[in-house]
C-alpha cells in the first residue's frame, strides 16, 4: 500500500507492518504501544521531547547522535560520558 501525500492520521491495530519504509514522513505526536522495531533502521530522525519507557535495548548502536539535555534513567548522558572518560586509565 503506498501513501503519498496524506494528511490523515493513520491507526494501525493488530497489524503487520514489516518491511513498511517512512522517508520524508512527520510522525509527531505518535503512539507506538506494544510495538516490535527489532533490526529496524532509524536516519537522520528527529527525536526531541521524544519519551521512552519500558523498552528493550539489546544489541542497540547509537552513534553520530546530538545527545544534548538527554537523560538516561534520570542522569544527564553528557555526565555519564564524562565519568566514562574519567574512569579510563591515562594515556601518557
Amino acid at each position: 500500500m503506498k501513501i503519498h501525500n496524506s494528511k490523515e492520521p493513520l491507526q494501525a491495530t493488530n497489524a503487520d507492518l514489516s518491511r513498511s519504509d517512512f522517508d520524508d514522513v512527520s510522525l509527531q505526536e505518535t503512539r507506538f504501544n506494544n510495538v516490535n522495531l527489532s533490526k529496524s533502521t532509524f536516519a537522520d530522525v528527529n527525536f526531541s521531547g521524544a519519551r521512552f519507557s519500558n523498552l528493550n535495548f539489546t544489541n542497540v548502536e547509537i552513534e553520530d547522535c546530538d545527545t544534548t539535555g538527554m537523560t538516561f534513567r534520570g542522569v544527564l548522558v553528557a555526565d555519564l560520558f564524562d565519568a566514562y572518560k574519567k574512569s579510563l586509565p591515562s594515556r601518557n
